[in-house]
């Protein structure tokens, strides 16, 4: 969320915030995956690769439905960006941490 209100403050007039929240997360797909691999799911039975892989197929799902929740709430709602992305990321996050517990870093 950090990424994201940094890039749409530099680059508001130039990029629609839908833009701006892919490379956003764009950025964060990294940090992501070594924090959940290495600490929240230190003890995964999945190969590095594998978990890799799975949480790539994780992580487009929840921006999916992040970037559906944000584009809703921002195009058809009328809601301030940084407010839609809040909500958007609760969303997602939930999703993305089922989907990695039980899915891409199973135990």
């Amino acid at each position: 969320m950090a990424v994201f209100a940094l890039l749409h403050h530099a680059l508001a007039p130039k990029l629609w915030p839908e833009i701006t929240n892919a490379i956003a997360f764009v950025i964060a797909f990294g940090v992501s995956f070594v924090g959940h691999r290495f600490l929240s799911f230190q003890d995964a039975s999945t190969s590095l690769q594998q978990s890799l892989q799975r949480f790539g197929v994780t992580a487009l799902a929840g921006f999916a439905s992040n970037e559906m929740v944000f584009m809703l709430l921002t195009r058809l709602g009328g809601w301030w960006p940084l407010l839609a992305l809040f909500v958007a990321l609760v969303f997602a996050a939930g999703q993305t941490w089922f989907l990695s517990r039980y899915w891409a870093f199973k135990r």
